[in-house]
């Protein structure tokens, strides 16, 4: 799958964001290693702690599907370049270390990082890894 293929998905699903409180809407679409495409919106709750983002939901939903492994996502929003926090950075790590992550004003006007790029010096899984091995029986 072309990345403007995933920026268009991505943009669709922007329009289903619910977003009541801030009016900020974003849509993330990903492509995953099995070449399954997932996508999500944000979704903001008044309480604002169980908000979740585009990037979490369309993450969260594939991992539900038994999809794991992420090769691409393409995240858009309102407005100029939108990129991800810092959780939903956390997030792609855990499940596309090596993903294309694309940042995307349109179909046309994108831009492509690697995670190294967004999170660099990043921990994941294979750090906790390193730490229970180096553990002795007490």
């Amino acid at each position: 799958m072309d990345e403007k293929t995933l920026i268009k998905k991505a943009l669709e699903v922007k329009e289903k964001a619910y977003v009541p409180y801030s009016n900020f809407h974003v849509g993330a679409a990903i492509l995953t290693e099995d070449e399954k495409l997932y996508s999500g919106c944000n979704i903001e709750i008044a309480s604002y702690s169980p908000t979740i983002c585009a990037e979490r939901t369309a993450i969260f939903k594939a991992v539900s599907e038994g999809s794991k492994k992420i090769k691409k996502i393409a995240i858009v929003g309102d407005g100029g370049f939108t990129y991800p926090c810092g959780v939903c950075r956390q997030v792609i790590r855990e499940f596309g270390k090596d993903a294309k992550i694309i940042i995307a004003k349109s179909e046309d006007e994108y831009k492509e990082y690697t995670l190294e790029d967004l999170l660099p010096h990043s921990f994941g899984p294979e750090d906790l890894k390193k730490i229970g091995s180096d553990k002795k029986d007490v």
